[in-house]
């Protein structure tokens, strides 16, 4: 007998083999123990969860000579037999999609009037009936409200929205589920043992998990690795080779040199996996289903089972969570999103890519609210480290003490101040004229600033240099009160480097421009940088 794929080799024949869609079946099975066996069905839901199995299995029951107790077919009688073997001529299966008009639908109308010899019921299966054209619709309408008695329609679709509303309406709708995990696991398990076919369960799980709740699908990917790796035992690295997937743990390394900033390490490792032959836009899918359970291991880690991940998978998605924040997690998610839909259309899958992967490494190329964000917290990463490392006395920044060191004897590092602030307490006040060198050399000073600090130099940008009546002081004025609250994260790191840089003691005002400050707002350029008297 010529090889049939494992999903037609082990389609259910019985009620009991169906998967996942108990609630079905259990209606079902007791219209057909009560004799409550309706007119018109309509079978919706996703491509591989059972619609024609069940239809079948449900064209069976109706016509068994000896039904079950249960409600489903003996598969023993002459009339089973006859479906099982498509011999039988009073259960017709349509395909909608090649037969969508209105002759079609008049063949059914014409052949419905002549009442079964055997059995009890005709029985029309129109698949993909969404296909069928409106002037069908309008043929069918009539017979589907009131066939004879003996006639049953069972109308599958995967796309209900695109049914008339009156046919809807006359028949009774089940909604198939996508299929868990889990169930198609135990399915596959169940049906290698029978094939005698040794797979790990890791491998199993995978498979399901790309069949995307589909069961035929699962079916069928598993059939493929089957084919690829014939006569051995089939483990996850074999099913990841076959399928051109990448696993988790290629997944965390690329997200950990995301977090980690290494470009270099990133491109030389998507350089590999492109040599290895992985698809980018399944790469690119994949990573995004990770930072998503990284994203819900991180704010809702209660949902674990849900999830339905392998114990180690979920140990190592909860490991990665712990090195980002969730704004920047949201980052990573619409960047890749975006790049998934991208390289639908792309003719240069790898630059888009590669563009994608250092941008998420280098937020300060962006100015979006989550890049600022993670700006700010690899800032404080820095500076958390560099207060840390001053503080035991052995290092200083570089840009502040050159300019501080230059009107200062050189000092031993057993002389070294304790502190970047107990080196910069004895300044002068800054003068009249210090404060006006300040204006003449500004520019110079953000350059140096930015060296230190690239993200608050870009907070800095939106502030505008004015004098202030006040000794030893400048202010800074922004022009909302949202910029101005930014630079709270950065304020001693820039009034220690304009300390530094003027070498004087001097005081920094913050202020915004409002609607309580309008001859400020008049006074101050907020277009082109420049210090004005306020």
């Amino acid at each position: 007998m010529a090889y049939q794929a494992l999903y037609r080799k082990w389609r259910p024949d019985n009620f009991e083999d169906v998967k996942g869609q108990d609630h079905i079946v259990t209606t079902l099975r007791n219209q057909i123990k009560a004799s409550h066996i309706g007119h018109a069905y309509l079978l919706t839901g996703t491509r591989g969860t059972g619609k024609t199995t069940i239809a079948k299995i449900m064209a069976k029951a109706v016509n068994c000579e000896n039904p079950k107790e249960d409600g489903s077919p003996c598969n023993e009688c002459a009339v089973c037999k006859a479906i099982n073997e498509q011999r039988y001529p009073y259960v017709h299966e349509i395909d909608a999609a090649s037969n969508t008009g209105v002759d079609s639908v008049r063949e059914i109308i014409n052949n419905i009037i002549y009442s079964p010899t055997e059995g009890k019921y005709i029985v029309y299966i129109i698949d993909e009936v969404h296909m069928v054209s409106p002037s069908a619709f309008n043929a069918l309408l009539k017979t589907l409200e009131e066939p004879p008695e003996y006639a049953i329609f069972i109308l599958a679709t995967t796309d209900p929205q695109k049914i008339p509303v009156t046919i809807l309406s006359r028949c009774q709708r089940y909604d198939f589920k996508r299929i868990t995990i889990n169930t198609i696991t135990d399915r596959l398990k169940e049906l290698m043992a029978n094939e005698g076919i040794n797979v790990s369960e890791d491998a199993l799980k995978y498979v399901a998990k790309a069949g995307d709740g589909s069961m035929r699908d699962s079916l069928s990917l598993l059939d493929q690795c089957i084919s690829f790796y014939l006569g051995q035992d089939i483990d996850l690295e074999k099913v990841v080779d076959v399928l051109g997937a990448v696993n988790s743990e290629v997944l965390s390394k690329i997200y950990n040199d995301i977090v980690n900033s290494d470009v270099s390490s990133l491109m030389n490792y998507v350089e590999d996996l492109i040599m290895d032959g992985r698809e980018l836009s399944s790469l690119v899918d994949d990573f995004i289903q990770y930072l998503r359970n990284i994203l819900l291991a991180k704010e809702a880690p209660e949902v674990a089972d849900i999830m339905e991940l392998p114990t180690e998978q979920w140990r190592l998605i909860v490991e990665d969570s712990k090195k980002c924040d969730t704004d920047i997690l949201i980052r990573y998610i619409r960047e890749t999103s975006e790049l998934s839909n991208r390289l639908k259309i792309s003719s240069q899958k790898r630059v888009d890519v590669e563009i994608a992967f250092v941008k998420m490494c280098k937020p300060q190329m962006q100015t979006d609210i989550e890049s600022l964000h993670q700006r700010i917290a690899d800032l404080e990463k820095e500076l958390a480290s560099l207060k840390e490392m001053a503080a035991s006395g052995t290092v200083v920044t570089k840009e502040l003490l050159e300019n501080v060191s230059s009107s200062q004897p050189a000092a031993t590092t057993e002389a070294m101040p304790e502190s970047l602030d107990e080196a910069l307490k004895d300044l002068a006040p800054a003068d009249k004229e210090t404060i006006e060198q300040l204006v003449v050399n500004y520019a110079k000073f953000k350059d140096i600033y930015a060296k230190e600090d690239p993200v608050g130099k870009g907070v800095l940008d939106n502030a505008r240099l004015c004098k202030s009546d006040k000794p030893a002081t400048i202010r800074l004025v922004f022009e909302r009160d949202s910029q101005r609250l930014l630079i709270d994260n950065f304020k001693d790191g820039l009034e220690n480097c304009l300390k530094g840089f003027l070498k004087r003691d001097i005081n920094i005002l913050y202020e915004s421009v409002n609607d309580k400050n309008r001859e400020l707002a008049k006074n101050v350029n907020l277009i082109t940088l420049k210090v004005e008297e306020a």
